[in-house]
């Protein structure tokens, strides 16, 4: 009994990792449930009714078959908004960055997702030559091309259609920092903006610490969700998984096949937080596990149901 107490103590156990819905075990990721439930070498007492009554996409359990059939038309995302929406982003500039001064209630979401061109000798330095803004209903707030301060030396056309003309007479990089940074400050200065009841928006992508990089660009950390460096999302060694690979393990769509296009991120990013958000983050009746000296030990994602 010493030693359950003792692991009790020892391995506190997040609201935001995902539990298997038969034997109720809490894994800390949601590829460690998978491999759980679906694995080479799943355990078999939940993988039998998971393979029946289990969603592959969210890794619910449902009460039956028919319930399952149900809940899949809803889960399971289809890329049938993309191709109008692509082709309007990709004539160029679209600009509705507006700031509400806080009239609009609750937090804003946003996602934000860039496309790479090369620069330096070789053509490995990433700079910044598209950038697309999105809302929480999928639509384009800001779309333009961008002009990097230094020469491209590759144009990585294969992956990111940018021909040389695009940039030519692109919005400088400077002025697309200024502006969705004063977008998503949204009338606030960036060194008074609070972490609750702000009327700063909340930034959602993949990847994020890169793209913010590479526009000159400082956020709050406790308004960025990353679904790269969120633990559910990431592999079970810690390392991040792709957004191609969460997009089609959790969301049932491909991405970024062929020519890539930065909204599709955005739309992608999108999904996956509000999914994550939608969890149920129950916190634990064992009072153990919210003994302070265990909380302490562990990042504040893991404490707290509400920051995602």
């Amino acid at each position: 009994m010493e030693h359950l107490v003792e692991h009790m103590r020892s391995s506190f156990h997040s609201v935001h990792e995902p539990i298997c819905g038969v034997c109720k075990k809490r894994c800390r990721s949601f590829e460690s449930l998978r491999e759980h439930l679906m694995g080479a070498l799943p355990k078999v007492e939940c993988a039998k009714p998971f393979s029946t009554r289990g969603c592959s996409f969210c890794l619910s359990l449902f009460d039956s078959p028919y319930a399952l059939r149900a809940h899949r038309e809803s889960c399971q995302h289809t890329r049938s908004n993309y191709g109008i929406l692509a082709r309007m982003a990709s004539m160029g500039l679209q600009d509705d960055l507006r700031t509400d001064n806080g009239r609009a209630r609750g937090r804003q979401v946003v996602a934000m997702a860039c496309k790479m061109v090369g620069g330096g000798s070789d053509g490995s330095l990433d700079l910044c030559a598209r950038v697309c803004l999105t809302d929480e209903h999928e639509s384009i707030i800001f779309h333009t091309y961008v002009k990097p301060q230094m020469p491209v030396t590759n144009y990585r056309y294969e992956t990111t259609g940018i021909q040389p003309h695009f940039l030519r007479d692109a919005m400088p990089v400077r002025e697309v920092q200024s502006r969705i940074q004063d977008f998503l400050c949204n009338g606030e200065a960036l060194w008074k903006i609070r972490s609750k009841r702000g009327r700063a928006r909340i930034l959602v992508g993949h990847g994020l610490e890169h793209d913010l990089d590479c526009l000159a660009m400082e956020y709050p950390s406790s308004l960025i969700r990353d679904t790269a460096l969120y633990p559910p999302l990431m592999k079970t060694s810690k390392l991040s998984n792709s957004l191609k690979y969460l997009t089609q393990a959790y969301l049932g769509y491909d991405i970024q096949s062929g020519i890539q296009d930065p909204y599709e991120d955005c739309v992608a990013a999108m999904r996956l937080y509000l999914r994550m958000r939608s969890q149920s983050h129950r916190m634990q009746d064992n009072p153990l596990a919210s003994d302070p000296q265990n909380r302490n030990n562990f990042a504040a994602w893991r404490q707290t149901p509400k920051l995602w």
